[in-house]
């Protein structure tokens, strides 16, 4: 973890009227807590399931649980991004937030979160939107590649434009406003009612950090809380390329250049926190070798197992989490720190 420039990482902000657009979306839809969407959850997580997941890695995690047959089966949906009630500070229950971006070219579905319950093991999803000052909303297709939440807001990874910032005071309950969820087939207002491609629950965009001059690639997101000052830890998946970057601003986020940048030196990392003086590095190596988990500490670095595609990184109960992306291998998984 070699100190880089931080100029080129800046970020400033351009709220424009996503706060317009989601304010008059909430007028009409009414919201839920996250609680609510949890007691109302409608899939259920299976405790150490699919275990192709996990590859040579040995140990094995201290605690896995795989998604359900169908988000396990599925090509056009892969998850990216993960966070939890601890970096949220906020969220009164244990609870894991997952994003999910969508694959096929055609008929763009964008972006969804799944609020899962460790206790109980169900989960929800609900869909990411972009709301508009007239009423309607649509889709937002980018990868959504890492996710961080801060109180009430969800930081979500936009590869080539930086931050978009969702409230989860306004996660919207279209059962609110009408007697069903609208044509399953469709997104948005259309002849006055509200559909979600079968959704229950959408969340529109309320703000949105963007880098200040073209260049720098956000691909994923975490939060540090281990010391004085919370930050927000975000940096640079390369193919084939050590020269990604890692960067943290303090919370909350002011935007500006962030208070300290570095080159990472590895190739293929998906995810990356800042822990009690360590980083943590989340390392992939394709659809069927195990990735790792590279740890820098004191000038050294150790090389842990790792599951098969490990992704996003977060630290939740003392333990840190991350989430598999590939058909048949999708975990949220915890190790020790």
């Amino acid at each position: 973890m070699v100190p880089t420039d931080t100029a080129p990482l800046a970020l400033r902000r351009e709220t424009g009227d996503l706060a317009e657009g989601a304010a008059k979306l909430a007028g009409e839809i009414g919201s839920s807590g996250i609680g609510e969407v949890l007691a109302r959850a409608n899939r259920v997580m299976v405790r150490k399931g699919a275990q192709g997941a996990l590859g040579t890695m040995r140990p094995k995690p201290a605690e896995w649980y795989a998604f359900d047959a169908k988000d396990e089966d599925t090509t056009d949906w892969y998850p990216q991004g993960l966070t939890g009630s601890d970096e949220s500070g906020s969220i009164e229950e244990p609870a894991f937030l997952v994003t999910w971006y969508f694959k096929p070219s055609a008929g763009e579905r964008g972006i969804r979160v799944s609020f899962v319950s460790p206790r109980t093991l169900k989960y929800r999803h609900a869909l990411l939107v972009a709301a508009r000052p007239d009423g309607s909303y649509g889709p937002i297709g980018i990868h959504a590649g890492g996710v961080a939440c801060d109180g009430d807001l969800l930081y979500v990874a936009d590869t080539t434009r930086g931050l978009r910032v969702f409230d989860l005071g306004k996660v919207l309950d279209l059962r609110t406003a009408q007697d069903d969820l609208g044509d399953p087939e469709r997104v948005g207002r259309h002849g006055g009612r509200f559909h979600a491609f079968g959704y229950r629950y959408v969340i529109p965009q309320t703000d949105f950090w963007r880098v200040a001059q073209p260049g720098p690639r956000f691909s994923f997101v975490s939060i540090d809380r281990s010391g004085g000052t919370s930050r927000l830890v975000t940096g640079e998946y390369r193919e084939d390329d050590p020269g990604g970057w890692a960067a943290r601003w303090p919370l909350p986020l002011g935007g500006g250049e962030p208070e300290d940048a570095f080159v990472m030196g590895h190739p293929k990392i998906q995810g990356a926190i800042s822990w009690g003086g360590r980083w943590y590095l989340s390392q992939a190596a394709g659809s069927s070798a195990n990735g790792k988990l590279l740890v820098h500490a004191d000038g050294g670095l150790e090389t842990r197992a790792f599951p098969v595609g490990p992704e996003d990184l977060t630290v939740q109960d003392g333990k840190l989490w991350s989430v598999t992306e590939f058909k048949d291998r999708r975990i949220i998984f915890g190790v020790p720190l």
